[in-house]
């Protein structure tokens, strides 16, 4: 008879890092600085088993906060504790220059390789040089024991992808009942997407810790209603989803405040831009986009080890270092698309379950997944990733 982990309540089994920091993953990233070395990236990944990387078309003829932004996420996968060593694979000529990433990532003590398709005089040496170093990391990690660690040194990302009617009853709060136990545990749950709070804004301005707080919370809001104000468009008219509209929902406010729940009740102790690392324990909001990729990245970016993502739509979604926990907030399709979604909150609706004890399931699985159980989405090899821009490209 095959034994199964016992995992122990508001423990998991982790990778210790020389930070301080614990990894519920153990991945050999494959960092790609620049749009024109995503192929070759990939192919190192397809040579070498253990690594992971991802495709972007970032990394140059970018200026100002949106180098930046671009710059700090690239750095945040790379250090997020999930990552034990990172090859930085840059073409040469790039604005977002290898080097430069690999040293902000080495800060963290990482293991960090650079390799230049330029310098090594094309793709298929870089291939060779890349698949190389990549070996030598993936044996290294390979090497490390696991260790119980707890819930206290556990970032879990939320996010709503497609709503429905239900997602504001079922799988929102008990991830906002997750968020507050994690909370308790001396955690840190970050709530995102700064578009889909859009009329929930003062729910949360309410709880913030102090005046600072809170009236970042409304200038976080107003940035991003500017922001389609100058394209012309008022984000408050309507849902910009067909998807949600199709699912039940009205309007933009009404996708807000079921959104919103997955915050819980905890006080807000933080609000931090896109791809920032939490310097708070709690509850935090990290002001991103309401586009499931790339608030995905930026949650990962920020230290995220583990993401709920809850869907009344179905979604495949997956990120290349964090495992990301698919909730469906309706049986139906839960039982339709169960090759992507990972539980369900349906039986809220239904009447078999309440809230408090689907959150108490989903932090049960969240100790499985920290401890090693593969979630649906890192089975099907779906590796999203997008940064948010937030300027031209020159």
């Amino acid at each position: 008879m095959i034994k199964l982990l016992q995992i122990k309540e508001g423990q998991f089994l982790g990778y210790r890092r020389s930070d301080g920091k614990v990894g519920v993953r153990n991945h050999v990233l494959i960092l790609p600085t620049i749009t024109c070395a995503t192929q070759t990236a990939k192919q190192i990944t397809e040579l070498v088993h253990g690594t992971v990387s991802f495709i972007h078309q970032h990394g140059c003829a970018q200026v100002g906060v949106d180098y930046e932004q671009t710059f700090r996420t690239y750095v945040g996968m790379g250090k997020n504790p999930n990552v034990y060593g990172v090859v930085v694979l840059g073409l040469g000529c790039e604005t977002h220059q290898a080097k430069s990433v690999a040293g902000e990532i080495a800060k963290s003590g990482k293991p960090v390789i650079t390799v230049s398709i330029q310098e090594h005089g094309g793709t298929l040496d870089a291939i060779a040089e890349g698949a190389k170093a990549a070996t030598k990391l993936v044996q290294e990690a390979s090497m490390q024991m696991k260790e119980w660690c707890d819930f206290s040194e556990l970032i879990i990302g939320t996010e709503c992808g497609g709503s429905d009617a239900c997602s504001g009853l079922s799988a929102n709060p008990a991830v906002g009942a997750v968020s507050d136990m994690i909370v308790e545990f001396g955690g840190t749950s970050i709530l995102a997407e700064t578009t889909e709070l859009i009329g929930a804004e003062h729910l949360l301005a309410n709880r913030a810790k102090n005046d600072q707080v809170a009236k970042r919370v409304y200038e976080v809001i107003e940035a991003m209603e500017n922001r389609s104000i100058q394209m012309g468009v008022d984000i408050r008219t309507g849902n910009p989803s067909p998807g949600n509209i199709k699912g039940g929902l009205s309007s933009l406010e009404e996708k807000s405040l079921g959104a919103a729940n997955k915050a819980g009740k905890s006080p807000l102790n933080e609000l931090i831009n896109y791809a920032e690392e939490p310097t708070e324990k709690g509850l935090v909001w990290m002001d991103t986009p309401g586009h499931d990729i790339e608030q995905l990245t930026g949650m990962v970016a920020g230290g995220a080890q583990v993401v709920l993502f809850t869907s009344g739509r179905g979604t495949p979604t997956g990120s290349p270092i964090a495992p990301v926990i698919k909730i469906s907030t309706n049986t139906g399709m839960f039982e339709k698309m169960r090759e992507n979604m990972d539980l369900n909150a349906g039986t809220i609706i239904e009447g078999t379950e309440t809230v408090e004890e689907v959150g108490k399931r989903i932090l049960s699985e969240i100790g499985m997944v920290s401890s090693g159980k593969l979630t649906k989405a890192e089975i099907l090899k779906q590796h999203d990733f997008g940064i948010w821009r937030i300027g031209p490209t020159f």
